[in-house]
């Protein structure tokens, strides 16, 4: 009998976890004022949505009685309007620490998702903290979340005697829908009790299946709405002052516009005109000894913001725009730059984005540089000259993303470069398709990628890759492959160094879906991978590896594995000539991580890695420490440390008897090095309020590569002593960065900053091993720059002018 009644329940549950539940709302035309009281008549007389059920860690469980949510929404011409109630029988334990907008730190969470369409493919989710800020994003199962959207709308959040109270104003204009008379929206709730590390949603997602944005619910009773006009305004001013020992001070002022446009109720114009990115992070610069640049990320807000439709097939890499001229100069002998521009200015960018009722999402995007000069002297007869170092040039890229199923999608994108003059344009095509079974259980995933570059003589070249996998349920797999021609590139305005291989790759893995009596979270972890130079057929990397992670009953975070490379590899970039490579014997790695509840007011985060290689002495330690201590809700430092210690390693140094015009070097030349880093870093934040905070981020880098003696490379990729090369190749590089903020939000959308930045670097031949003498050299030498700048932006909705007018 009992176990008749348990699979009878067992069925129900399952036919429930298939249904949507629905809420239905009504129109309104008194006033609300979003002030957490929720004391207006309208929120009376409304449906309640209830009955919330756990996302995460016991997936399916229904929430406590004592801390049941309730949530109510009303609606009038111009948005909608949200009341969550949020029940919690210890209010005073309610975590709500206060971080800037985008930021939830440590702080239990409220979140509406909002899908216009109810089409299940893409979420627009806004946020409430208890600490009474905000955060907001798109969110899509191909792209996940993309927190750099940014809308405008109002909320307030309170606690209370009995749990804590959020309010919400949602503009039609910071969502997608038709103009449908009758409107049908998907929609769910979300809730984090971040004490006890649950989270909540009111229409269940279900962890075994692959999808989140296709198990929302439904909002019924919209009725004879219109998508309003979305024409936002941002002008901006602002005032760089800039001094540096040695130099002229000088201050510079500046100011621009930002524009947002909504074509019709899908598509949206972005334009910046006069761009001006002066306050963005900076790049954490590394000693970088490979042979591939060093690829950073993207902090500029106009090409982060809304962006996943131009992350299709991997070809777009933002900081090509902007970025470093494409061309360098050779000096000829007594001569020296005058100037030798590092950037790229940008004149203006737009994009257009956006998805039709009908799943087509279309995305293009358009940006120039201005026309940029090197500045050459001559020492012995004065002379100088000015030297093109980038054309005037255009840079565009276009993205057609048809989704259908709800679970699969096919794509075309294509970018191009197109540089003034006799400089090399490109042009790089993609097909990807993301193809998955209507249940999320199986999909293929994979891409066909053709590039054309027009130099003097035409290059073309293709990338091919493909995927299989199953996606749900406790054991899950992938199989894959790729093939890349010597002749791909990619690099003019995407990001890709590895070419001329191919290889095979798979995974398999199995996770806990529910807690149990020791874990509340469980993965393991096996991968393989092969890659083969296509040309020759030789092994140029492989590595199998096991790895598991565990978050604890206490939700300390647990991970740790080991990895090896049984077979020595030959690698064909290290050496930076064409058809010549260097073996790389085989490896053996560990690694384990730690991390501790951040729920505790001290927490930590420690990262070890140990490789050692089948050489005598060569071995690479890694060792990362990083505590943190909230000492209130409005105050939080960070300190992280990075050691690492890279003993016998060999490297490239130079070539040498080389007719510089072949790819034929009589001698390339390695280096027995040892190569040590250190990094030290500290971030702090001290809030005012939800509107106002104060941020600190201090970064100091140091990082030598000692050279013990040279050695030749063979043609057979064994390397030679080669004691008659003496020439100094030792590296020594320093970094500093402080940045001091402030930053005031005193408007919804408009923005007050205050940015005090000094920062410095340097590279030399000759080492110094004392880490203070470096830092202090560094700190006070006269390279050292200081920028003091201040920026307004104002925040203009067109409905809201025409309203009042």
């Amino acid at each position: 009998m009992k176990s008749i009644v348990y699979y009878l329940l067992l069925l129900l549950t399952t036919v429930s976890y298939g249904q949507k539940k629905i809420l239905k709302t009504n129109s309104i035309t008194a006033n609300i004022i979003i002030d957490g009281k929720t004391d207006e008549q309208a929120w009376q007389e409304t449906d309640v949505a209830k009955d919330f059920v756990m996302f995460e860690p016991d997936n399916g469980k229904p929430i406590p009685y004592e801390k049941r949510t309730e949530i109510k929404i009303i609606y009038d011409n111009d948005a909608l309007y949200i009341a969550a109630i949020m029940y919690d029988n210890e209010p005073t334990k309610i975590l709500k620490e206060i971080t800037q907008r985008d930021s939830f730190g440590t702080s239990d969470l409220f979140g509406v998702f909002i899908n216009g369409f109810n089409d299940g493919q893409q979420d627009f989710q806004f946020f409430v903290p208890a600490s009474d800020s905000q955060a907001d994003c798109i969110t899509t199962d191909a792209n996940g979340e993309d927190y750099s959207w940014d809308a405008v709308w109002d909320s307030k959040a309170l606690i209370t005697d009995f749990g804590w109270v959020v309010e919400m104003k949602i503009p039609y204009a910071a969502l997608r829908f038709s103009a449908d008379s009758k409107q049908t929206w998907g929609l769910n709730f979300f809730r984090e009790i971040k004490r006890d590390r649950e989270k909540y949603t009111w229409n269940l997602i279900d962890t075994k299946i692959g999808s989140f944005t296709q198990q929302a619910g439904i909002l019924q009773g919209i009725e004879n709405i219109k998508p309003p006009t979305r024409l936002f305004l941002m002008p901006y001013t602002s005032f760089y002052l800039n001094a540096a020992e040695g130099q002229k001070t000088y201050g510079t002022l500046k100011g621009g516009l930002d524009i947002k446009y909504g074509i019709n109720d899908a598509f949206t114009l972005d334009a910046i005109l006069v761009p001006d990115f002066g306050q963005t992070k900076f790049d954490d610069q590394i000693l970088n000894l490979g042979p591939f640049e060093q690829q950073f990320n993207e902090n500029r807000s106009f090409f982060t913001e809304g962006t996943d439709l131009f992350s299709k097939g991997n070809l777009f890499y933002s900081r090509r725009i902007g970025g470093s001229p494409s061309t360098t100069i050779e000096l000829a002998e007594n001569e020296e730059f005058i100037e030798n521009p590092s950037a790229v200015n940008l004149i203006n960018a737009l994009k257009i984005s956006g998805r039709t009722k009908g799943g087509l999402g279309i995305g293009i995007l358009n940006a120039i540089t201005e026309k940029t000069h090197a500045v050459i002297t001559n020492t012995v007869t004065n002379v100088t000259r000015r030297e093109v170092v980038e054309p005037l040039t255009n840079y565009n890229v276009l993205v057609l993303d048809q989704r259908f199923r709800k679970t699969s999608s096919i794509a075309f994108i294509n970018t191009n470069v197109t540089r003034d003059g006799a400089f090399r344009d490109a042009n790089v095509s993609a097909l990807t398709w993301d193809l998955n079974t209507k249940t999320n259980t199986f999909g293929i995933t994979g891409s066909m990628k053709y590039s054309l570059i027009n130099q003097l003589e035409d290059k073309k070249g293709s990338y091919a890759d493909i995927n299989f996998a199953k996606t749900s349920g406790k054991y899950r797999f992938n199989l894959g492959a790729d093939l890349v021609t010597k002749d791909f590139d990619s690099n003019d305005l995407g990001i890709n160094f590895y070419t001329n291989f191919y290889s095979f790759f798979s995974n398999v893995n199995y996770r806990i879906l529910n807690p149990t009596k020791s874990f509340n979270k469980l993965r393991l972890n096996w991968n393989g991978y092969l890659e083969y130079n296509k040309e020759t057929g030789a092994l140029q990397d492989n590595n199998f590896n096991v790895n598991t992670s565990i978050t604890t009953k206490k939700n300390n975070l647990f991970g740790f594995g080991i990895g090896v490379n049984p077979l020595e590899v030959f690698d064909y970039y290290e050496p930076r000539v064409a058809d010549r490579f260097v073996v790389i014997p085989r490896k053996i790695e560990n690694w384990i991580d730690f991390s501790t509840n951040y729920n505790k007011k001290f927490a930590v985060d420690i990262n070890t890695r140990v490789t050692f290689l089948d050489e005598p002495g060569r071995a690479i330690y890694d060792v990362a420490v990083g505590p943190r201590y909230r000492f209130s809700d409005k105050f939080l430092l960070v300190y992280n440390f990075n050691f690492i210690k890279n003993t016998n390693d060999k490297g490239y140094a130079d070539r040498i008897d080389a007719d510089f015009n072949t790819t034929s070097p009589k001698t390339i030349i390695f280096a027995n090095r040892n190569v040590i880093t250190y990094s030290n870093s500290i971030s702090g934040k001290y809030a005012l309020n939800s509107r106002m905070t104060f941020n600190l981020l201090v970064r100091q880098y140091w990082s030598y590569a000692e050279n013990k003696h040279y050695l030749s490379l063979s043609n057979d990729g064994t390397l030679t002593d080669f004691a008659t090369y003496s020439t100094n190749k030792n590296s020594n590089f320093n970094s500093w960065n402080a940045d001091l903020s402030y930053a005031w939000w005193f408007a919804p959308g408009s923005q007050l900053s205050l940015l005090y930045r000094n920062s410095g670097a340097g590279f030399e031949r000759e080492i110094n091993k004392h880490l203070g003498e470096n830092v202090s050299a560094l700190i006070n030498n006269s390279k050292l720059n200081h920028v003091f700048s201040i920026s307004i932006k104002y925040f203009i909705d067109y409905n809201v002018v025409k309203n009042k007018f």
